[in-house]
């Protein structure tokens, strides 16, 4: 469980950023080399190739030579444990908002019989 929460805190620590985001989402419409990922940032390659290499450290792309070029690919398995995180989280407050609502749904109900 530890060395899962320190996946899930490099995870989202990398999505923190909104150039990263940007990143993972360009690359959920299949692979694409640094320069093509970078054409739509006003920044210089070392900077861009920065974030790239945050979001391979924490797991989320993978990158490899091909011919002069980089090419990055998203690495799903790693996007869907931060899901399945939220999934878990979000059905929690779910219920508890489900909760929360019958409770002042009771509440309302109990005033209007008082009256």
């Amino acid at each position: 469980m530890p060395n899962q929460t320190h996946e899930l805190e490099r995870t989202f620590s990398a999505l923190s950023d909104p150039t990263r985001r940007a990143v993972v989402q360009a690359l959920c419409d299949g692979p694409a080399t640094v320069s093509q990922l970078a054409a739509p940032f006003a920044m210089a390659l070392p900077s861009f190739t920065q974030h790239l290499g945050v979001l391979e450290e924490a797991g989320l792309i993978t990158s490899r030579r091909q011919g002069r070029s980089r090419l990055c690919v998203l690495n799903g398995p790693a996007l869907r444990e931060a899901e399945d995180w939220l999934a878990a989280h979000r059905r929690q407050w779910e219920a508890r908002l489900d909760r929360l609502e019958a409770h002042l749904e009771t509440m309302k109900k109990e005033q209007t019989d008082d009256q």
